[in-house]
Protein backbone atom coordinates (compact mmCIF):
# COMPACT_ATOMS: atom_id res chain seq x y z
CA UNK A 1 0.00 0.00 0.00
CA UNK A 2 1.45 3.35 -1.09
CA UNK A 3 0.30 6.94 -0.62
CA UNK A 4 -0.60 8.66 -3.88
CA UNK A 5 -1.58 12.16 -4.97
CA UNK A 6 -3.77 13.17 -7.92
CA UNK A 7 -3.78 16.87 -8.83
CA UNK A 8 -6.65 17.85 -11.14
CA UNK A 9 -7.09 21.05 -13.13
CA UNK A 10 -6.53 22.47 -16.60
CA UNK A 11 -5.07 25.57 -14.96
CA UNK A 12 -2.10 23.52 -13.70
CA UNK A 13 -1.35 21.93 -17.07
CA UNK A 14 -1.71 25.23 -18.95
CA UNK A 15 0.57 27.08 -16.56
CA UNK A 16 -2.14 29.52 -15.48
CA UNK A 17 -1.59 28.28 -11.92
CA UNK A 18 1.56 26.79 -10.40
CA UNK A 19 0.99 23.62 -8.42
CA UNK A 20 1.76 23.95 -4.73
CA UNK A 21 0.15 20.71 -3.58
CA UNK A 22 2.95 18.29 -4.45
CA UNK A 23 5.69 19.89 -2.29
CA UNK A 24 3.23 20.56 0.54
CA UNK A 25 1.90 17.00 0.65
CA UNK A 26 5.48 15.70 0.68
CA UNK A 27 6.15 18.06 3.61
CA UNK A 28 3.00 17.00 5.51
CA UNK A 29 3.87 13.34 5.09
CA UNK A 30 7.52 13.79 6.03
CA UNK A 31 6.50 15.52 9.27
CA UNK A 32 4.68 12.30 10.17
CA UNK A 33 7.43 9.92 9.10
CA UNK A 34 5.53 9.00 5.93
CA UNK A 35 6.43 9.21 2.24
CA UNK A 36 4.63 9.89 -1.02
CA UNK A 37 4.75 6.88 -3.33
CA UNK A 38 3.46 8.46 -6.55
CA UNK A 39 1.74 11.53 -8.02
CA UNK A 40 -0.21 12.30 -11.21
CA UNK A 41 -1.47 15.48 -12.87
CA UNK A 42 -4.75 15.46 -14.80
CA UNK A 43 -6.66 18.08 -16.75
CA UNK A 44 -10.42 18.60 -16.52
CA UNK A 45 -11.12 15.69 -18.88
CA UNK A 46 -13.90 13.45 -17.48
CA UNK A 47 -12.93 10.38 -19.49
CA UNK A 48 -9.32 10.56 -18.34
CA UNK A 49 -10.30 11.26 -14.73
CA UNK A 50 -12.67 8.26 -14.70
CA UNK A 51 -10.04 5.96 -16.23
CA UNK A 52 -7.41 7.13 -13.74
CA UNK A 53 -9.72 6.69 -10.76
CA UNK A 54 -10.75 3.21 -11.87
CA UNK A 55 -7.08 2.26 -11.94
CA UNK A 56 -6.15 3.88 -8.64
CA UNK A 57 -9.29 2.63 -6.87
CA UNK A 58 -8.19 -0.90 -7.76
CA UNK A 59 -4.72 -0.33 -6.33
CA UNK A 60 -5.51 -0.49 -2.63
CA UNK A 61 -3.42 2.67 -2.11
CA UNK A 62 -4.22 5.65 0.09
CA UNK A 63 -4.89 8.41 -2.45
CA UNK A 64 -5.46 12.16 -2.05
CA UNK A 65 -7.10 14.01 -4.94
CA UNK A 66 -7.18 17.81 -5.17
CA UNK A 67 -9.44 19.93 -7.36
CA UNK A 68 -12.66 19.71 -9.32
CA UNK A 69 -15.11 19.04 -6.49
CA UNK A 70 -17.08 22.28 -6.87
CA UNK A 71 -20.37 22.75 -8.73
CA UNK A 72 -19.36 24.73 -11.82
CA UNK A 73 -19.31 23.25 -15.35
CA UNK A 74 -15.54 22.66 -15.25
CA UNK A 75 -15.75 20.64 -12.02
CA UNK A 76 -16.01 16.93 -12.79
CA UNK A 77 -14.34 15.07 -9.95
CA UNK A 78 -17.43 14.18 -7.91
CA UNK A 79 -19.24 12.83 -10.97
CA UNK A 80 -16.13 10.99 -12.20
CA UNK A 81 -15.55 9.35 -8.83
CA UNK A 82 -19.15 8.09 -8.82
CA UNK A 83 -18.78 6.77 -12.38
CA UNK A 84 -15.49 5.05 -11.53
CA UNK A 85 -17.16 3.38 -8.54
CA UNK A 86 -20.32 2.51 -10.47
CA UNK A 87 -22.61 4.26 -7.99
CA UNK A 88 -24.90 7.32 -8.26
CA UNK A 89 -24.31 10.73 -6.75
CA UNK A 90 -26.38 11.44 -3.66
CA UNK A 91 -26.70 14.48 -1.40
CA UNK A 92 -24.85 13.53 1.78
CA UNK A 93 -26.95 14.56 4.82
CA UNK A 94 -23.93 15.76 6.81
CA UNK A 95 -22.65 17.71 3.82
CA UNK A 96 -26.11 19.30 3.41
CA UNK A 97 -26.00 20.37 7.05
CA UNK A 98 -22.54 21.91 6.71
CA UNK A 99 -23.39 23.73 3.47
CA UNK A 100 -26.56 25.15 5.03
CA UNK A 101 -24.48 26.31 7.99
CA UNK A 102 -22.27 28.13 5.50
CA UNK A 103 -25.32 29.68 3.81
CA UNK A 104 -26.53 30.89 7.21
CA UNK A 105 -23.09 32.30 8.02
CA UNK A 106 -23.05 34.29 4.78
CA UNK A 107 -26.54 35.64 5.44
CA UNK A 108 -25.57 36.65 8.97
CA UNK A 109 -22.47 38.45 7.69
CA UNK A 110 -24.65 40.48 5.30
CA UNK A 111 -27.39 41.13 7.86
CA UNK A 112 -30.07 39.13 6.01
CA UNK A 113 -32.12 36.01 6.63
CA UNK A 114 -30.90 32.84 4.93
CA UNK A 115 -33.10 31.70 2.05
CA UNK A 116 -32.32 28.01 1.75
CA UNK A 117 -34.78 27.54 -1.11
CA UNK A 118 -33.24 30.29 -3.26
CA UNK A 119 -31.88 29.01 -6.59
CA UNK A 120 -28.27 29.87 -5.84
CA UNK A 121 -28.41 28.14 -2.45
CA UNK A 122 -30.01 25.05 -3.95
CA UNK A 123 -27.16 25.02 -6.45
CA UNK A 124 -24.65 25.22 -3.58
CA UNK A 125 -26.05 21.96 -2.24
CA UNK A 126 -24.68 20.21 -5.34
CA UNK A 127 -21.27 20.55 -3.70
CA UNK A 128 -22.57 18.01 -1.16
CA UNK A 129 -23.53 15.44 -3.79
CA UNK A 130 -20.97 12.67 -3.42
CA UNK A 131 -20.74 9.05 -4.59
CA UNK A 132 -23.31 7.03 -2.69
CA UNK A 133 -21.77 5.63 0.49
CA UNK A 134 -19.04 8.29 0.74
CA UNK A 135 -17.86 9.85 3.99
CA UNK A 136 -17.16 13.54 4.45
CA UNK A 137 -13.93 15.42 5.19
CA UNK A 138 -14.44 18.56 7.32
CA UNK A 139 -13.36 21.87 5.82
CA UNK A 140 -12.23 24.32 8.55
CA UNK A 141 -12.06 27.22 6.10
CA UNK A 142 -15.66 27.52 4.87
CA UNK A 143 -17.39 24.33 6.13
CA UNK A 144 -18.06 22.92 2.64
CA UNK A 145 -16.70 19.38 2.98
CA UNK A 146 -14.71 17.09 0.81
CA UNK A 147 -15.44 13.39 0.61
CA UNK A 148 -13.83 10.00 0.97
CA UNK A 149 -14.50 6.55 -0.46
CA UNK A 150 -13.11 3.23 0.75
CA UNK A 151 -12.08 0.53 -1.71
CA UNK A 152 -9.65 -2.37 -2.15
CA UNK A 153 -8.38 -3.74 1.17
CA UNK A 154 -7.37 -0.97 3.54
CA UNK A 155 -7.01 1.74 0.89
CA UNK A 156 -9.19 4.79 0.40
CA UNK A 157 -9.46 7.92 -1.74
CA UNK A 158 -9.80 11.39 -0.21
CA UNK A 159 -11.12 14.22 -2.40
CA UNK A 160 -10.45 17.83 -1.37
CA UNK A 161 -10.75 21.24 -3.08
CA UNK A 162 -7.99 22.68 -5.21
CA UNK A 163 -7.55 25.71 -2.94
CA UNK A 164 -4.48 25.17 -0.71
CA UNK A 165 -6.05 27.08 2.20
CA UNK A 166 -8.76 24.40 2.30
CA UNK A 167 -6.97 21.34 0.93
CA UNK A 168 -3.96 21.28 3.22
CA UNK A 169 -5.73 21.31 6.60
CA UNK A 170 -8.21 18.76 5.22
CA UNK A 171 -5.36 16.44 4.22
CA UNK A 172 -3.79 16.92 7.65
CA UNK A 173 -7.11 16.01 9.26
CA UNK A 174 -7.20 12.76 7.29
CA UNK A 175 -3.62 11.88 8.19
CA UNK A 176 -4.07 12.63 11.89
CA UNK A 177 -7.60 11.23 12.30
CA UNK A 178 -7.64 8.20 10.02
CA UNK A 179 -3.97 7.18 9.84
CA UNK A 180 -2.27 8.05 13.14
CA UNK A 181 -1.06 4.43 13.27
CA UNK A 182 1.05 5.01 10.15
CA UNK A 183 3.09 7.82 11.70
CA UNK A 184 6.80 6.95 11.88
CA UNK A 185 5.92 3.33 11.19
CA UNK A 186 8.94 2.71 8.98
CA UNK A 187 12.45 3.68 10.06
CA UNK A 188 14.16 5.65 7.31
CA UNK A 189 17.59 7.16 6.80
CA UNK A 190 19.33 8.91 3.92
CA UNK A 191 23.02 9.65 3.54
CA UNK A 192 24.80 11.21 0.57
CA UNK A 193 27.89 12.98 -0.68
CA UNK A 194 28.71 15.46 -3.43
CA UNK A 195 31.10 13.85 -5.89
CA UNK A 196 33.18 16.15 -8.12
CA UNK A 197 34.92 15.41 -11.41
CA UNK A 198 33.65 11.84 -11.81
CA UNK A 199 31.25 10.58 -14.49
CA UNK A 200 28.08 8.66 -13.62
CA UNK A 201 29.21 5.81 -15.86
CA UNK A 202 32.28 5.41 -13.66
CA UNK A 203 30.15 5.26 -10.50
CA UNK A 204 27.46 2.93 -11.87
CA UNK A 205 29.18 -0.44 -11.22
CA UNK A 206 29.79 0.57 -7.61
CA UNK A 207 26.16 1.67 -7.21
CA UNK A 208 24.89 -1.63 -8.62
CA UNK A 209 27.14 -3.60 -6.28
CA UNK A 210 25.91 -1.66 -3.24
CA UNK A 211 22.23 -2.20 -4.12
CA UNK A 212 22.88 -5.91 -4.64
CA UNK A 213 24.60 -6.19 -1.26
CA UNK A 214 21.99 -4.22 0.70
CA UNK A 215 18.44 -5.19 -0.38
CA UNK A 216 16.72 -2.71 1.97
CA UNK A 217 18.55 0.24 0.45
CA UNK A 218 18.10 2.30 -2.71
CA UNK A 219 21.10 4.00 -4.28
CA UNK A 220 20.52 7.35 -5.99
CA UNK A 221 22.54 9.61 -8.26
CA UNK A 222 21.52 13.21 -8.89
CA UNK A 223 23.76 15.08 -11.37
CA UNK A 224 23.92 18.88 -11.13
CA UNK A 225 25.47 21.49 -13.39
CA UNK A 226 26.28 23.46 -10.25
CA UNK A 227 25.61 27.06 -9.26
CA UNK A 228 27.41 30.12 -7.96
CA UNK A 229 28.39 28.29 -4.77
CA UNK A 230 29.02 24.72 -5.94
CA UNK A 231 30.69 23.51 -9.12
CA UNK A 232 29.37 20.68 -11.31
CA UNK A 233 28.84 17.53 -9.24
CA UNK A 234 26.83 14.38 -8.61
CA UNK A 235 24.94 13.87 -5.37
CA UNK A 236 25.52 10.18 -4.69
CA UNK A 237 23.71 8.54 -1.82
CA UNK A 238 21.70 5.75 -0.26
CA UNK A 239 18.32 5.70 1.48
CA UNK A 240 16.22 3.13 3.28
CA UNK A 241 16.50 0.97 6.41
CA UNK A 242 18.85 2.83 8.80
CA UNK A 243 21.27 0.02 9.71
CA UNK A 244 21.71 -0.99 6.08
CA UNK A 245 22.03 2.65 4.98
CA UNK A 246 24.90 3.20 7.40
CA UNK A 247 26.74 0.13 6.11
CA UNK A 248 25.89 0.87 2.46
CA UNK A 249 27.13 4.45 2.71
CA UNK A 250 30.38 3.26 4.23
CA UNK A 251 30.71 0.90 1.24
CA UNK A 252 30.08 3.83 -1.15
CA UNK A 253 32.69 5.97 0.58
CA UNK A 254 35.19 3.13 0.41
CA UNK A 255 34.44 2.78 -3.31
CA UNK A 256 34.94 6.50 -3.88
CA UNK A 257 38.27 6.33 -2.10
CA UNK A 258 39.36 3.42 -4.27
CA UNK A 259 38.44 5.45 -7.36
CA UNK A 260 40.41 8.40 -6.06
CA UNK A 261 37.28 10.55 -6.43
CA UNK A 262 36.93 13.98 -4.89
CA UNK A 263 33.83 14.07 -2.69
CA UNK A 264 32.25 15.85 0.26
CA UNK A 265 29.66 14.18 2.57
CA UNK A 266 26.53 16.28 3.13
Amino acid sequence: MAIGLIIIGDEILSGKRTDKHLPKVIELLAARGMQLGWAEYLGDDPARIIATLRRTLASGDIVFSTGGIGATPDDHTRQCAAAALGVPLALHPDAKEKIEERIADIARETGTEPKFSAADNLHRLKMGEFPQGAGIIPNPYNKIPGFSVAHQGTGAHYFVPGFPVMAWPMIEWVLDTVYPHLRHQTAWLEQSALVFGTMEATLTPMMEAVEAAFPLVKVFSLPSVGDADTRRHIELGVKGEPAQVTAAFARLVDGLNQLGAEYRPI
